[in-house]
Parts: C-alpha cells; sequence; structure tokens
C-alpha cells in the first residue's frame, strides 16, 4: 500500500480556506509580461486559485507582478502566499517594514499566507515565530501564518511557539525525485497537525521529464511526466504543487495533472525511487 491514503480532490485546505491542489509560483521570472498573461488564464481557469511570491523573487519585482494579476482578475479570486527573509526577524520594527513593502508591492491590505522565508540563524525558531506572529498575524497583516524550508525539527518547534494563530503552512523542497518530506517524516508530522505543505520545485526543472521510470508510467497511462510527477505529489494529503510556468502551452499541460489519480501500483512503484 502507499506510504499515505491517497488524497482525490484537486482542492486542499490552508487553515479555514479551500486552495487549488497546483499553484503557480513567480521565481526566476525571465518575462514578466509573459508570466502575468499565464496568471491570469490561469485563475481565469477556475482551476487555480494559489500564487506564490516573496519579496526576494526579483527584488520584489514578483510580488508587483502579482499584485497585477490581482488587479486584473479580482482580489477574491487569489490565495496569495508571499515570504519574508529571515533577517528581518531581527526586530518588530523590521518584521513591520518589511511586510509593509510587501503589501504595498502587492497591492493588498493582507496577504491569505505569510511564510517567513527559512530560519533566522543566531535566532531560536520559537522566538523568530512568535516575533513573526505577534507583527504579521497580530496586526492583520496576513490571514495566515506559516514558515518555509523547516525540517521536521525545526516544524515542531515552530508548532510548539505560536500563542493565538496556527502555523498553517511549511513550503518546502519536494518531488518525486526528492521525497525527503516523506522519508524524514516531515509530511506525517504535517498531516497530523493540519499544515498543508506547499511543494516548490516539484518539477525539477525539467528532470522528471527525463526519468525513465516516471516516463514509462506516463506513457503507460496516456500522460507526460510532467503530470504524472504533479499528480504524484497532489495524490498526498495536504500536498499543494507549486510549479512556474510563463508559457500558456506549459500551463495547459500542468493542468492537465487535475482531474485524475494515478493507480496505487503506480504510487508505489514512485515511491521506491
Amino acid at each position: 500500500m502507499p506510504l499515505f491514503p491517497v488524497d482525490t480532490s484537486d482542492w486542499k485546505m490552508i487553515g479555514r480556506d479551500r486552495v487549488s491542489a497546483i499553484g503557480l509560483g513567480t521565481w526566476a521570472i525571465r518575462s514578466p509580461r509573459a508570466a502575468e498573461e499565464v496568471l491570469v488564464a490561469a485563475i481565469e481557469t477556475g482551476l487555480v486559485n494559489l500564487i506564490d511570491t516573496a519579496e526576494m523573487y526579483g527584488d520584489g519585482a514578483a510580488e508587483e507582478l502579482v499584485g497585477r494579476v490581482v488587479r486584473r482578475v479580482g482580489r477574491d479570486r487569489v490565495f496569495i502566499t508571499t515570504k519574508m527573509l529571515p533577517y528581518r526577524l531581527r526586530s518588530l520594527e523590521e518584521i513591520d517594514r518589511a511586510a509593509r513593502a510587501s503589501l504595498r508591492r502587492l497591492g493588498v491590505r493582507e496577504v491569505d499566507l505569510f511564510l517567513i522565508h527559512w530560519p533566522a540563524t543566531g535566532l531560536p525558531v520559537a522566538e523568530q515565530v512568535r516575533r513573526f506572529e505577534k507583527v504579521v498575524a497580530g496586526r492583520g497583516y496576513a490571514r495566515y501564518i506559516g514558515v518555509s524550508n523547516f525540517d521536521r525539527r525545526e516544524l515542531e518547534e515552530a508548532l510548539s511557539a505560536t500563542a493565538r494563530a496556527e502555523i498553517a503552512a511549511d513550503q518546502v523542497h519536494y518531488s518525486v525525485l526528492h521525497r525527503e518530506p516523506e522519508t524524514s517524516s516531515l509530511l506525517r508530522l504535517a498531516v497530523e497537525n493540519g499544515v498543508t505543505i506547499q511543494a516548490y520545485t516539484p518539477l525539477e526543472r525539467g528532470a522528471v521529464a527525463r526519468h525513465p521510470v516516471v516516463k514509462r508510467i506516463a506513457e503507460s497511462l496516456g500522460k507526460t511526466p510532467i503530470q504524472v510527477a504533479l499528480n504524484y505529489l497532489i495524490s498526498r494529503p495536504r500536498v499543494v504543487a507549486i510549479p512556474k510556468t510563463e508559457r500558456m502551452d506549459h500551463l495547459m499541460e500542468i493542468l492537465g495533472a487535475l482531474g485524475w489519480r494515478l493507480p496505487l501500483e503506480a504510487i508505489e512503484e514512485l515511491e521506491k525511487l
């Protein structure tokens, strides 16, 4: 049997909100104009409502891009995730300045999910989470807070540190070829505590499309390797995949990972990679 029961829904929960099992990322955008059109098209399909960004991406340009998309499609149609650089956690004042700067670039009063981009060095996890919660959640800059690149131990500490807000998500590197969240029991901890895992680099910069096992399974199912790789992730409970694309044809391929699920024997085979 697979390691986890198969989640057959194309919608996941972050806090009390339904988000699409596949979101779209904005890291290393080469053509902002093309990316904007693709993001708008994705939202207009009704199959995607989650866009991921960060203050670090393009030195704020990615947040500005997402802001333009939101103005075109409507705020209520986009679940915005953004991330704050960890050195901002040195003081409450710096957290406040950074959060307000992100909101200005995005053109919104609050984001849906604000994450600590990775654990701050030289500051205990509990203290950084408490500071982040006090400002970002306490001052209404985000509806939910979470973390990114936190391993199992760090997520445990984060979960124990919050006063009122819950840790809603942990965004980590996760793909069919990089299954550390499974092997370290991070995913199991997340599932047990209602934390959603957002999987970045889910296509391994195209490497999944060249893997012989992924290719063979895809051919047997009449799917593409990219669709198999994404479907593997969203078959997991509480996992959202966040690929990136600036091409309409690639967007259509990505969306083709929705609406079906891998057979159990294929999931078991991929778990052995």
